[in-house]
């Protein structure tokens, strides 16, 4: 798919703020990241001038102006993590995979960011590679999470392995918290959302932790269905520029409390999940 055949997909709505970033979301999934021809030819055909939709592509954490390779290491550099060991975790990875900080390995494997919080301050110092949390870590253990990496993750269990975390989400639209306090799920409060399906239309739980599959529903929703899913405070549509890389869906981004985005598969039984964790903004 061209970046011309990508902008079509909107049609007329591309000039709002949230089609150029579907638009957006579009280009990155199929590079990777936002080639600079490709944002130029955004704003030829949107009519925007280039600096608006730089501007939009340098605001928003999910999106990247360079190559990322398949497995992004965020290392955790808040207060928490400074003090226990954080910067040598960092100096550590640098120096085994030869990069700094917001470089890519020549054969494209990591990609190495550090942020201000991960909202794990009990844990730290804390990296997260995938969205695998890896709690109280020690130099000498970075060698063994990039093997990891490499030879691919087991099968997560929710009960006992620690690198499963909860996020606290809120709307991509309206900002409003998705978190439903009064339910619980895997022990936390899970996500809530409004979903239709069909002539169906009603609430809709998620766990809240990352690597959970659990979900509790109004109605019965068929495998494999694909439904929509809305926020409901504001009732817009949850739906991004990006499909699911597991069965081609499309996904639903959701803003994680700390910075960063979730976005989640919307066919039913599909375990497509993407976490993309930014710098947390500084109080």
């Amino acid at each position: 798919m061209s970046t011309e055949e990508i902008l079509s997909i909107d049609g007329e709505s591309i000039p709002k703020e949230g089609g150029l970033i579907s638009v957006l979301e579009e280009i990155q999934a199929k590079y990777g990241y936002l080639p600079e021809e490709s944002l130029r030819e955004v704003a030829e055909k949107t009519g925007k001038s280039l600096v608006d939709v730089y501007g939009v592509a340098t605001f928003y954490r999910a999106f990247s102006l360079t190559p990322r390779g398949k497995h992004l290491i965020s290392v955790c550099l808040g207060t928490a993590c400074h003090v226990r060991g954080g910067p040598a975790i960092a100096q550590e990875i640098k120096r085994i995979l030869r990069i700094n900080t917001g470089e890519t390995t020549q054969d494209r494997e990591f990609t190495l960011e550090t942020v201000n919080c991960l909202g794990a301050c009990a844990l730290g110092p804390v990296v997260v590679v995938d969205g695998h949390y890896f709690p109280k870590v020690k130099v000498s253990m970075v060698s063994e999470i990039l093997d990891r990496v490499l030879a691919g993750f087991d099968i997560v269990e929710v009960e006992t392995d620690q690198r499963v975390f909860p996020l606290e989400v809120s709307c991509a639209r309206c900002n409003h918290s998705l978190m439903d306090p009064l339910h619980m799920i895997d022990g936390h409060p899970p996500i809530r959302v409004t979903v239709s399906f069909g002539q169906k239309h009603g609430w809709l739980l998620l766990s809240s932790l990352y690597g959970s599959y659990k979900v509790n529903s109004e109605h019965e929703i068929p495998p494999h269905t694909i439904v929509q899913i809305f926020c409901p405070h504001c009732h817009a549509e949850l739906i991004g520029g990006a499909k699911c890389g597991e069965c081609g869906a499309a996904m639903v981004p959701m803003i994680v409390r700390g910075g960063g985005v979730v976005q989640i598969c919307t066919r039913r039984g599909c375990r497509g999940h993407l976490l993309d964790l930014g710098e947390a903004p500084i109080d």
